[in-house]
């Protein structure tokens, strides 16, 4: 009697002289999960260029086009449906924005399941307000990736900050 069954690992063939063992290609998945995570590493570091530039155009390169995009931001509206609607805040956030000298992201924690990919970072932007004073704001940001056309995208975000829950009030530089 010859009994097949599969494992994530590979195929195991039970047969009476014994176990025969045939392993799937794990080196071959890793390296491609591998060369995503760097493909997206990149694109956070494309995001942060784009940022400290105030290039719009750039920026919206790296989320997926359409209506699909979905967003929860830290500033009202607090929710963007679709690239357009997003594209928009974005020109009005640099717009109202007071300069910023620096911005950057940190502690980027990147995890490919196929197609698919998901992300946290602290994302840090250091600027200069009207009256000259210098100041700072920290954001979390959750972000939700896909392989579209061979390309990473980012398909959903959440930026969020804490709240001190004593004074109601977001606390812009909490550290994780």
């Amino acid at each position: 009697m010859v009994r097949t069954v599969t494992l994530l690992c590979g195929t195991v063939l039970l047969a009476a002289a014994g176990l025969v063992v045939f392993p799937a290609p794990v080196h071959a998945a890793n390296t491609a999960a591998s060369r995503d995570k760097a493909a997206i590493e990149a694109l956070e570091a494309r995001f942060a260029a784009a940022f400290n530039a105030k290039d719009v155009n750039a920026i919206m390169q790296l989320y997926e086009p359409g209506p699909g995009l979905f967003v929860f931001d830290a500033a009202p509206p607090r929710q963007h449906v679709g690239w357009a609607d997003y594209k928009a805040d974005w020109e009005d956030t640099f717009k109202a924005m007071p300069s910023v000298s620096h911005f950057s992201i940190s502690d980027l924690t990147i995890t490919v399941v196929g197609p698919v990919a998901y992300g946290h970072s602290i994302q840090t932007g250091v600027f200069t307000g009207a009256n000259g004073s210098k100041g700072r704001f920290v954001v979390r940001v959750t972000d939700v990736y896909r392989k579209i056309h061979g390309a990473w995208l980012i398909v959903q975000e959440h930026v969020s900050v804490p709240v001190d829950l004593n004074t109601g009030q977001a606390d812009l530089l909490s550290k994780p």
